[in-house]
């Protein structure tokens, strides 16, 4: 729970009146700082480990095209440092769908393009009105739909024992990790390339440093690890002489157990975010590396 500041990001809205800014984040919901409060997330650490300004333009569900577009509309020339918080799990597959956003893909094809989103805030706040009642109807729609009867629920019960038998939950997971996760692999990691390429280039006109964040997925210390996706996007950051920061190494390696770094909840669940001490040793972790 958070007020956000004049753009809707998770900050306090005096970091966008600073001089100079020290640090500038994009990401996903890892960097936006989901499941935990402020104090707690990235960049609020940083802060106080710095003393100096830092301004949070994560945000929930972000992949690189949006995170590259983000830095378009509000990177200011006060920043020093712009660190890409890069997380394993999802943020290549998240390319597939921006991808097919026509608005998304022009600022991969046109350098001049923008949607000046900084002076059109009072259209994006009544967007989000809109969507925000058309929620509240699907929600009140829902809440009025008559409860299945038993005998409805007794079919249910049985298609889902069919199913069961049929293995149809495996079938869909090997269908989206041999079609949908591998079939345009090299096309996203193509594309992955020049988003990091045009990223470099404009933090690099605008005299800011960039960093790369790597941050490792619960998957990584509970089941068995592939690191094909590590290697190839470590390459491809290496390749284009951005500094690497591999948070596993620096953070989680160190651990005596890494799971401890994660909520009770993502044990059972096995999905979700890190918890305060994750977050916190990260941020110290990064803020070590580009002091």
């Amino acid at each position: 729970i958070y007020e956000s500041d004049r753009y809707g990001f998770n900050n306090p809205d005096k970091e966008w009146d600073s001089k100079e800014i020290e640090y500038l984040l994009v990401g996903d919901s890892f960097a936006h700082g989901y499941c935990v409060n402020r104090p707690y997330d990235i960049s609020s650490v940083l802060r106080k480990l710095s003393n100096k300004s830092a301004l949070n333009l994560g945000y929930g569900n972000n992949g690189p095209l949006i995170e590259y577009a983000v830095l378009r509309e509000y990177l200011n020339p006060n920043v020093k440092k712009v660190l890409w918080i890069y997380f394993e799990g999802n943020d290549l597959d998240d390319l597939s769908s921006e991808k097919k956003n026509k608005i998304l893909i022009n600022y991969l094809n046109d350098l001049n393009f923008s949607q000046n989103l900084k002076i059109r805030q009072n259209e994006i706040n009544n967007l989000e009105i809109e969507i925000e009642t058309k929620y509240k109807l699907i929600n009140l729609q829902l809440n009025n739909t008559k409860i299945i009867s038993n005998k409805e629920s007794i079919k249910v019960i049985q298609k889902e024992t069919k199913n069961f038998f049929k293995l149809q939950n495996l079938r869909e997971r090997l269908h989206y990790y041999l079609i949908k996760r591998y079939f345009d692999y090299d096309q996203r990691l193509k594309n992955f390339e020049k988003i990091l390429r045009l990223t470099k280039d404009f933090t690099i006109k605008n005299n800011s440093e960039l960093y790369f964040i790597y941050l490792p997925d619960f998957r990584r210390y509970n089941k068995i690890y592939y690191m094909s996706d590590y290697i190839s996007v470590q390459r491809i950051v290496k390749k284009l002489n951005i500094p690497f920061i591999d948070i596993h190494k620096e953070v989680f390696k160190k651990q005596k157990n890494p799971l401890d770094l994660f909520p009770i909840s993502i044990k059972i669940n096995g999905i979700g975010h890190y918890n305060v001490d994750g977050y916190r040793k990260i941020a110290e972790a990064i803020y070590k590396i580009t002091k």
